[in-house]
């Protein structure tokens, strides 16, 4: 389902929803199996190009709904700004809309690995390799191909930048 944001004027722009899941080191990936029974788990995560890695463990709940259904949505909350004295929130947050597959080839596997262990420490090139090496047979890396992109911001955000 495709639908419009009803608070059009509040939707952030596909560069802003970009720069955020650039930007963001965590997200929620939401998966519903054959039972429909929802299931929404935290995952750390990388952006590149256009599409989300995240590494997983071999077996689990999530794999296992995986299998029976790749259909997801991942969702990060960039600002969460509470302003008690006007009963609100400034709020940003994104959500990303697509399907996820398993990387079965070893060296696409590798490449992900690499992008999402430089993102966590990008100036440690030898303790990654090593770090991969010792979990490489241990772990998945899923690949989330992103059909659709939307993020809305509250309106006091928009409000503030307007000229």
């Amino acid at each position: 389902m495709n639908r419009e944001m009803r608070r059009f004027k509040q939707q952030l722009s596909d560069t802003e929803c970009i720069e955020i899941l650039q930007s963001a080191t965590s997200g929620v990936l939401a998966l519903c199996g054959e039972d429909m029974q929802p299931y929404g788990v935290p995952l750390s995560h990388v952006y590149a190009d256009g599409k989300l890695y995240f590494h997983s463990a071999l077996k689990g709940h999530k794999v296992d709904l995986l299998a029976v259904n790749n259909n997801v949505c991942f969702t990060v909350i960039a600002q969460d700004e509470i302003h008690p004295e006007s009963y609100t929130t400034y709020f940003r947050s994104v959500i990303a809309f697509g399907t996820v597959r398993i990387i079965e080839d070893d060296a696409e596997k590798l490449r992900a690995l690499e992008v999402l262990g430089h993102r966590c420490n990008p100036d440690d090139a030898d303790g990654l390799n090593k770090e991969i090496a010792h979990g490489f047979k241990r772990c998945i890396m899923l690949e989330m191909n992103i059909d659709r992109l939307t993020g809305k911001q509250s309106i006091e955000l928009v409000n503030t930048h307007r000229p």
